[in-house]
């Protein structure tokens, strides 16, 4: 039911539309009244009603100032001005500020009855398109696409002013406006497995749940961070933050415990700042953390609370008091499977860091040293490349038996790290455009199945819809519902053209159970509706 407001200052007509009129029977709840636009003002603000219906004259605020201040507060309210007077000023003024309808007293019963009918449709008609936009932008993913990726590099590396930061939101359709900001990261690809894992549908429903939550509630900004993790952008009032980070991770918590049990998962968090200017000191904060998923892998929040930047004390007992976890050669390997080049030095410095006294040994940092590149080797001999091959690439052998610094075992480390990934990412890309063409033929094939989604694509090829999302908007440009879309209304096109067929019979046909989104969505991407599509009324 739409809610509807009546302020006229003669009791009379304010009475007698209030109790005559069937406002239930028209789709309306009669929420207030008043007689005079001074007094109307809070009670609009405290009802909030969809219609407000205003006389043009009223004592202490007319209504022309009364419509005025709520069209800049309530923008999408509509306003009926009745008046006692036939003079083209007034209506001039009231079409001038935005009002829906210019009455003429005395007003028949049929009239209002007419006019509140036609306002509803419309306004029935903007929520449904609002509803359509909302669906469209959560279908089209747009925080995959690459504008948005860019984006959040440029903030991570602070690259940008905050005036730039506001500028270029504005032009991706991003509301950034807000008291305070933090940045959380989230993976959903397993820790255990390549990033060019197999389909499995505890993932498919992790990934369409979280992706659906942060995609739902404006205080969260969903970015693609690489082909495994996810940036959250997460504004709030000062007082709200807190709370919003920690929504954040339950959520991350609660679709893993509903739908992968056994899977790990890590969110890494910043501490909140008030400054849009510090996001990048968010960033570099987080992507500090988020190495520590290889170092302490059963710590699934990581933040400045939970993780200990220590270095031991003490240097005679550093190897006795050394956690001898941190040297597992799984740690190595973890990295070497899931993580990105980009994560590779930050991840060094971490571990490195985490060692604490234990490297003022030398035995220790050439143990390190081995560790290291044993684990590196076997994990490149695993992709079919042979360890000469992997040794030669190498740039830092020289440092082996040396007495070496901790810049020239960060070196080392992040030297050896670096080839066996490079040689990993090759493999996978010859991978992945195999696969990909297998994805692309598929969705030529079946873009008419109005059942075809993204998880039953990467279902049908075999691989995590997570890898497929990312390597279909990096390889081809735009996102999977962008290409399934474009499919879609270039047959819509075809079929209208041949005149015979109605806009409803259209839909079904390429796809879309709803017609009216299919109207929509035509004309969002075409710049017609289907109807002056056919007739010929195309804008150029």
């Amino acid at each position: 039911m739409l809610r509807v407001f009546l302020a006229e200052d003669e009791s009379m007509i304010r009475e007698t539309l209030r109790d005559t009129v069937p406002w239930e029977k028209c789709g309306y709840t009669f929420v207030g009244e008043s007689g005079d636009g001074e007094m109307a003002l809070p009670l609009i603000r405290q009802t909030k009603p969809d219609v407000l219906i205003a006389d043009i004259r009223m004592p202490f605020m007319d209504g022309l100032a009364l419509s005025k201040l709520v069209l800049q507060e309530f923008p999408r309210m509509k306003i009926i001005i009745i008046s006692g007077y036939d003079e083209f000023e007034y209506a001039q003024q009231a079409i001038g500020l935005g009002v829906e309808r210019y009455l003429l007293k005395p007003i028949s019963k049929n009239t209002l009855l007419t006019v509140l009918e036609e306002v509803k449709g419309k306004i029935e008609g903007e929520r449904a398109q609002q509803n359509y936009l909302v669906q469209f932008r959560q279908e089209a993913q747009d925080y995959e696409q690459y504008a948005r990726r860019r984006f959040f590099e440029q903030i991570a590396a602070g690259q940008l002013t905050v005036q730039q930061i506001y500028e270029r939101a504005e032009q991706l359709d991003l509301d950034l406006r807000a008291e305070a900001y933090a940045v959380a990261y989230f993976s959903i690809t397993p820790e255990k497995q390549s990033v060019t894992e197999s389909y499995s549908e505890p993932s498919a429903k992790i990934r369409d749940g979280l992706v659906s939550h942060f995609l739902k509630y404006p205080e969260y900004i969903l970015f693609r961070y690489n082909l495994g993790t996810y940036a959250v952008l997460i504004k709030s009032s000062a007082g709200d933050v807190e709370q919003c980070v920690r929504k954040c991770v339950d959520t991350v918590r609660s679709q893993y415990e509903s739908y992968g049990p056994g899977l790990n998962w890590h969110v890494a968090v910043s501490r909140p700042t008030r400054r849009l200017s510090m996001l990048s000191a968010c960033c570099e904060e987080v992507t500090r953390l988020w190495a520590y998923r290889y170092i302490l892998p059963g710590q699934h929040l990581l933040s400045a609370d939970t993780v200990s930047f220590f270095a031991g004390s003490g240097s005679e007992d550093a190897l006795e008091r050394l956690d001898v976890a941190k040297v597992e050669p799984e740690i190595i390997s973890g990295v070497l499977r899931s993580a990105t080049a980009q994560e590779v030095p930050g991840f060094v410095d971490e571990y490195i860091h985490s060692m604490g006294e234990a490297l003022g040994s030398m035995p220790f940092c050439q143990y390190l040293m081995l560790s290291v590149r044993f684990a590196a080797t076997a994990y490149v001999r695993s992709l079919e490349v042979s360890q000469e091959e992997y040794i030669a690439s190498l740039s830092c052998l020289e440092l082996i038996g040396q007495n070496v610094t901790v810049e020239e075992l960060s070196r080392y480390m992040t030297d050896v790290l670096l080839r066996a990934i490079a040689f990993r990412d090759s493999a996978a890309g010859k991978q992945y455009r195999s696969l990909l063409k297998e994805a692309v033929d598929y969705i030529d094939q079946s873009f008419t199945d109005e059942e075809l989604s993204l998880n039953k694509v990467a279902k049908k090829i075999n691989i995590s819809p997570n890898y497929l999302s990312a390597v279909f908007s990096q390889e081809m440009g735009l996102t999977f519902v962008e290409y399934v879309t474009a499919k879609r209304m270039e047959k819509a096109k075809e079929l209208l053209r041949q005149g015979d067929r109605r806009s409803g019979e259209v839909a079904a046909e390429v796809g879309y159970r709803d017609p009216h989104y299919f109207s929509f969505l035509f004309k969002k991407t075409q710049g017609c509706t289907p109807r002056d599509y056919r007739a010929g009324r195309v804008k150029k």
